[in-house]
């Protein structure tokens, strides 16, 4: 067992099934024949020869250099003058002569950009506190729990006022100060993070990655980030990761042509190139990136305690031409399809293996195709997945907002049609980053009408959205209500806090929040057609949707009703499945909200006739641009027994 790597480890990685593939490779701190010093392992096959060099050489090639242990291409060399802390790359010749400098594909930390250099990390042993919240995660099942994610760029949130740039960001231990105690004053359950890995260029946020093993040093150390993730859990917040392993950037450190031919990505430049993204794609079907993919999502998952993994563009995975230009030639799998096989084999075994080493976490499909079965198991045909990005809902409820409220009644399916799928996958309805830059608008920007509309239309949408089964998620600043877009270079507007509309737009985000939360009926049954039932989805004329969401509970049930117009309707008729007494127990037209106040005070008795297809109905008044929940207060049979 040369320098504690043996012929099993070796296999597994060529083999495709190493599935904690960083224990072996990088740069690992060990004791050998009583020397204490790094291990330094890399997969180069095409390379002629490769040495380690770094601040402990003064950057010397061939000094350091590392025995090829394997035909396939591994490469190994343990140094004891190497000491915690020094930077480093693997130097690796071509057989052209060509050298190329490159940071380790494992690296666990990396100097701060511009600097590309990895860093040697001992990966001191850190003492995790957050044995409730695993005890609290087996116990229950996210299906039936409440998921409402607060997803974050963290170098945009918040930065340090009156500081540089570079000196103007928080880091992890910060923001475990600042971030967490504000999620959860506002009521969210996971805080979903942009794509944290190292990544040499700020406004790729995060999406253009060069190590895949290294949280971004912007923000800290490695066990700095782990402490954010330990007191996120201490405060019931889970952790969720945006995770990009659909290609790759090309700066000449990273994995681009790693070691003078194509390593990473596939060798046919038609298939690995995306022209349009300017990046490379993954070569899904070689067994050593399948052992370095899986591994990544294992090593976020169990080393850094993450609750679960969005992974992105899956859409982009599964199709050979997705989002390629008119002017490059198609490209076709070996049936004539234009589907990407080996990506599809290789998200299924994705799936299979998280689950079997961490059963209880979120794995999120990000995905803008019609493929079926993304959320089903491998064994039924299925992708594997746990969760899809509902992006159908997201883009029709967009779309239909932004209509004047006087011509939604012609555009009616968009408010309708995603329930013709709703229980087809396990959704998450998003409200994402991608839909507030690049000249989207923000969310209250998209809303039609004078100031007073726009503010009605967008706590609207959120509580339809929250009303609406499927898990939920908001981007940062949508609570704030923004006028302008995501600023990819700035912070959010907090000043908006210190104006009337924008504070009472902030309280109502957190209202809404706690109340979802704290309501079963809204979340127990989100992926279960019993948990939703329509009183009148065809009333186009007026723009007002009604239904029921139910809990698990008998009786445990919401009577909803929404209003798309800035019409108020006095003495409108609701069918309702049981009669007795009603009482509103939420309104997004509350003054305190930026509201006008039209709310359904005191009880509200049912009538004895027919309507809605319910054997009774009660009276209420519509709000304008509103969202109305009812509740059942007592029964006929209770007040029967009462008497």
């Amino acid at each position: 067992m040369k320098w504690k790597i043996s012929d099993e480890d070796t296999y597994l990685f060529h083999q495709g099934t190493h599935y904690q593939s960083y224990k072996l490779m990088g740069a690992k701190k060990m004791t050998i024949d009583g020397q204490t010093g790094y291990r330094f392992t890399v997969w180069a096959p095409n390379a002629k020869a490769v040495s380690v060099t770094g601040d402990f050489n003064d950057w010397v090639h061939g000094s350091h250099p590392l025995e090829k242990l394997t035909d396939m291409g591994l490469w190994a060399g343990f140094f004891p003058d190497v000491e915690d802390g020094v930077t480093y790359k693997f130097s690796l010749e071509h057989p052209d002569g060509r050298r190329l400098l490159k940071a380790d594909p494992y690296a666990q930390y990396a100097e701060v950009r511009p600097n590309t250099a990895s860093v040697t990390w001992a990966d001191p042993e850190y003492a995790w506190s957050d044995e409730d919240w695993y005890k609290q995660k087996k116990s229950t099942s996210s299906y039936s729990s409440p998921v409402n994610i607060y997803e974050v760029h963290l170098g945009t949130w918040r930065k340090k006022p009156g500081e540089v740039e570079d000196d103007a960001l928080y880091s992890y231990r910060e923001l475990a100060e600042t971030l967490i105690p504000y999620v959860k004053e506002l009521g969210y359950t996971h805080i979903e993070l942009l794509p944290i890995t190292e990544h040499p260029f700020d406004l790729s946020w995060g999406y253009q990655i060069t190590g895949y093993f290294a949280p971004t040093s912007r923000f800290g150390s490695p066990e700095d980030f782990k402490y954010f993730v330990d007191q996120c859990h201490r405060h019931k917040i889970g952790v969720l990761l945006d995770w990009v392993p659909g290609h790759f950037c090309r700066d000449e450190h990273g994995l681009r042509q790693f070691d003078g031919e194509a390593c990473y990505e596939y060798q046919d430049i038609n298939k690995a190139d995306k022209p349009s993204w300017g990046t490379l794609t993954f070569d899904f079907g070689r067994p050593e990136v399948q052992s370095f993919l899986i591994s990544n999502a294992v090593y976020w998952l169990r080393e850094f305690h993450l609750d679960g993994i969005r992974v992105d563009a899956v859409a982009s995975m599964m199709y050979l031409n997705f989002d390629r230009p008119e002017d490059k030639p198609k490209l076709y799998n070996t049936y004539g399809g234009e589907e990407n096989l080996e990506a599809t084999a290789f998200l299924r075994k994705l799936n299979q293996t998280v689950f079997a080493y961490e059963p209880d976490v979120l794995m999120m499909a990000e995905d803008s195709s019609d493929v079926p079965l993304v959320t089903a198991p491998v064994h039924d045909g299925g992708l594997g997945f746990n969760y899809k990005w509902n992006m159908g809902w997201m883009n029709d409820m967009l779309k239909y907002m932004e209509y004047d409220p006087l011509h939604r009644k012609h555009h009616h399916n968009h408010l309708t049609f995603s329930f013709m799928y709703t229980y087809s996958e396990n959704f998450i309805l998003p409200l994402s980053h991608d839909e507030v830059v690049h000249g989207k608008k923000s969310l209250l920007n998209k809303m039609p009408g004078d100031q007073w509309q726009q503010f009605a239309n967008f706590r609207l949408l959120l509580a339809y959205q929250m009303a609406h089964p499927g898990k939920k998620l908001l981007f940062m600043g949508g609570e704030l209500a923004m006028y302008s877009e995501w600023k990819d270079k700035e912070d959010l507007d907090w000043h908006l806090l210190d104006y009337p509309l924008h504070r009472g737009a902030h309280e109502y985000i957190r209202v809404l929040n706690h109340m979802y939360k704290n309501s079963p009926a809204l979340y127990e049954l989100d992926h279960d057609p019993a948990g939703f039932q329509w009183i009148d989805a065809d009333n186009q004329d007026q723009s007002i949707t009604s239904f029921i969401r139910r809990g698990k509970k008998p009786g445990d049930e919401y009577i909803i009703i929404c209003n798309f117009t800035p019409v108020v309707h006095y003495d409108f008729k609701i069918g309702v499945p049981e009669p007795g007494v009603y009482k509103e127990v939420f309104n997004t037209d509350y003054e305190h909200f930026g509201g006008s106040n039209q709310i359904n005070d005191g009880d509200h008795f049912t009538f004895d006739e027919k309507w809605h297809g319910f054997d009774q109905h009660m009276k209420i008044m519509v709000p304008p641009l509103a969202v109305s929940i009812f509740q059942i207060k007592s029964t006929h049979n209770d007040e029967e027994e009462s008497q």
